[in-house]
């Protein structure tokens, strides 16, 4: 649920926001952006849990590993991106584009995050 409302909410704000770069107000839609993504993140959690009650808080160890292997790999490219958003402070690009990377930092943080560990309970790591 996490990996589509991680595609889905940033999708539609790059491609509301990005066309009319950089003399939009942003910080709106952002902030609205963010707010949907973390209420459909939410409501996705309360209705799996309704849906498979069984389920809901059950993590073994296997989880927890699984867990903390995704956040690995996500905190690479949240890193990775945090990195960028500097450069961009540092060359003096203009608010905007320096907010766009750090939110888009932590889109792919999320994204990555969660196909790591789909791909990990798939496969295994």
């Amino acid at each position: 649920m996490y990996a589509v409302v991680a595609l889905v909410v940033p999708a539609v704000y790059f491609a509301t926001v990005l066309g009319q770069a950089p003399r939009v107000a942003y910080a709106v839609p952002m902030l609205t952006a963010i707010g949907v993504g973390i209420g459909a993140n939410i409501l996705g959690a309360i209705g799996s849990a309704i849906l498979a009650p069984a389920q809901a808080g059950i993590n073994d160890e296997r989880d927890r590993s699984i867990d903390q292997y995704g956040k690995r790999a996500g905190y690479v490219v949240l890193a990775t991106g945090a990195v960028a958003a500097l450069a961009l402070t540092l060359a003096r690009f203009e608010y905007f584009w320096i907010a766009n990377a750090l939110y888009l930092a932590f889109v792919l943080d999320g994204l990555t995050t969660s196909l790591v560990k789909i791909v990990a309970y798939r496969r295994g790591f």
